[in-house]
């Protein structure tokens, strides 16, 4: 048996999140490779205040960032990781200062950030193992709803058919701008125009606050949440305060606010496609950054030391 360690760093615009994977090979055995989660680390570094109002990172949140990716690093180097990626999204990507910023954490703790467009974000996020949710002959639209942006993509009998990144997002939403009813609308025109020949579509949803509303329903791994759910679940996280939200059910301050604007998009998109069930699987971009780390092994970084030098 062959063990090997690695690490994804997901930089969004909501939330900064440091994912251990264990991943497990037989040797001389055909089987594919066992992916084990041994740790995830979330920092609420939310960077979409910063450039979706200010077009730029603020000094507090790059300070932090660089305290966050020195203590990744060091718990990398505890678990005893042997390759990493960091990628950031749209908050890092539309900043004014976001190369500035990766540049000066990769001088002071030696991790590297990669900061990736939205059609590379759909690709790593759509890399993760679906097979457990989708069947042959069904249409799905995998939908990865993020604090900055919203990743779309169709596939049909297992291929990909489209795939189109939208700037509209969780942070972005908590700020009333009238521009958002022009995504909103072409957002609709893009679901409709490419699903009105697919019969039998379901919608795929990723992110933190769908997982979050999966974890709410008590439904099994596996099963879908259906359009009623949905509905429902909004009604009742729109009719409470954010104080309740954080009290009755048991959300972290900086997912209070953001679940209602995510789940006024995953039930729009549902809507506009004709879909009757989301199903929920528990992945992301982490996941999928470790994914793209084991099978593309020459896009690996080595894991920074402590001292700052590279393995």
């Amino acid at each position: 048996m062959k063990i090997e360690k690695l690490a994804g760093i997901d930089i969004g615009s909501n939330a900064i999140r440091l994912l251990l994977v264990n991943v497990i090979t037989e040797q001389n055995n055909n089987q594919k490779p066992s992916f084990k989660k041994s740790a995830l680390v979330r920092v609420p570094i939310r960077l979409g205040a910063d450039t979706f109002l200010n077009g730029k990172i603020s000094e507090e949140n790059k300070i932090r960032m660089i305290k966050a990716m020195e203590a990744f690093k060091l718990l990398m180097e505890v678990h005893g990781v042997q390759k990493y990626k960091a990628c950031a999204t749209s908050a890092m990507r539309e900043a004014s200062n976001g190369n500035e910023v990766a540049k000066e954490i990769f001088e002071k703790t030696s991790v590297k950030i990669d900061i990736i467009d939205g059609t590379q974000e759909a690709k790593i996020i759509f890399g993760t193992d679906l097979s457990t949710v989708i069947t042959a002959k069904n249409s799905y639209l995998y939908v990865d709803v993020g604090g900055g942006s919203t990743e779309i993509t169709l596939f049909s009998k297992g291929k990909i058919i489209n795939s189109k990144s939208f700037k509209i997002g969780t942070v972005r939403l908590l700020d009333d701008n009238k521009e958002f009813k022009n995504i909103w609308k072409s957002i609709e025109l893009w679901v409709k125009e490419n699903t009105k020949n697919l019969n039998r579509i379901s919608v795929i949803g990723s992110g933190g606050n769908i997982n979050k509303i999966f974890k709410i329903s008590g439904r099994a791994i596996g099963k879908p949440l259906y359009l009623s759910y949905i509905k429902n679940q909004l009604d009742l996280l729109s009719n409470l305060t954010y104080e309740e939200r954080i009290m009755q059910l048991d959300l972290n301050p900086d997912r209070a606010d953001v679940i209602i604007p995510a789940t006024k998009i995953y039930l729009s998109i549902m809507e506009w496609s004709g879909a009757n069930k989301i199903f929920v699987p528990k992945i992301g971009l982490a996941d999928g950054i470790v994914k793209n780390l084991y099978f593309e092994k020459d896009v690996l970084s080595p894991a920074p030391t402590a001292a700052g030098k590279l393995s």
